[in-house]
């Protein structure tokens, strides 16, 4: 019985290829494996709740990129922002007729 389509048996290159894919087969299947292991220990970054205006200052501050006055003003201006939006006017602002 011929199992080569002739008397020469696989080439050389059918060898390489053949490692190659075997190589690349189980390199897949092990990988598999540790990306399923691992993800196991990973938080989804969803469920981490965004960084509010207050922390987003708090952490400019920490980090020195504003001074304690610009600090103020800008937690002022947060205020008057969430006051207005509350339905009530910020301090100084007038209305129009």
């Amino acid at each position: 019985m011929m199992w080569y389509w002739g008397n020469g048996g696989v080439h050389w290159w059918g060898w390489l290829l053949m490692a190659i894919g075997m190589v690349a087969f189980w390199g897949l299947i092990i990988w598999g494996i540790w990306y399923f292991v691992t993800s196991l220990g990973r938080v989804p970054h969803h469920e981490h709740p965004p960084a509010g205006p207050r922390r987003i200052l708090d952490e400019r501050l920490a980090r020195g990129e504003i001074d304690a006055e610009e600090y103020g003003r800008l937690l002022d201006l947060m205020s008057d922002e969430a006051k207005a939006e509350s339905g009530r006017n910020p301090v100084g602002t007038r209305t129009k007729p």
